[in-house]
């Protein structure tokens, strides 16, 4: 198994702690697993790419055109980012829209639940549920049981749920 991720946000938005769920869901899977942010900016609102490798690759980083899925956190970076999926990929933005063309407007989902910083979960658990990521929801469940501080376990586990039984 190889897959190549690339996740884009805005600082704030929860894009590290989505490079660690998902690294550490290759881990679990026992695949390797590398990883490489930019996030220089982040601590002011601006623009986040990681970069996720899981399976035997020899560098960190996502060549243009070469990643299998891309996780947008804000709609707005689509823009910037999508050269990095290959053709065929499969793209879940965070926006109002349609299900179809990888819309799903997980901040108000999350808002609706009363914790907008679960967002990047219900991205992730979205993408899980459409297939789309190199494990399954029950990898993402051990992982969040593992790594979220015990009194927001159920709050990230609400949000990993939420996105993975959207229907849109």
């Amino acid at each position: 198994m190889k897959q190549q991720i690339v996740i884009s946000g805005i600082g704030g938005q929860g894009v590290l702690f989505a490079t660690r769920v998902i690294a550490e869901a290759a881990m679990e899977e026992g695949l390797p697993v590398l990883t490489s942010e930019t996030h220089g900016m982040a601590m002011r609102g601006g623009t986040v790419i990681s970069h996720v490798k899981a399976g035997p690759f020899q560098s960190p980083l996502i060549r243009p055109g070469q990643a299998d899925v891309g996780l947008f956190l804000h709609g707005g970076n689509l823009e910037l980012h999508r050269p990095f999926i290959r053709e065929g990929g499969s793209l879940f933005v965070n926006r109002p829209g349609p299900a179809a063309d990888g819309g799903i407007d997980a901040a108000k989902l999350a808002a609706d639940f009363g914790h907008p910083v679960i967002a990047n979960l219900v991205l992730i658990g979205h993408a899980v549920g459409r297939g789309a990521l190199f494990c399954g929801a029950d990898t993402l469940r051990a992982v969040l049981r593992r790594i979220s501080p015990p009194e927001q376990l159920e709050i990230n586990r609400k949000g990993f749920e939420i996105g993975f039984g959207f229907e849109g």
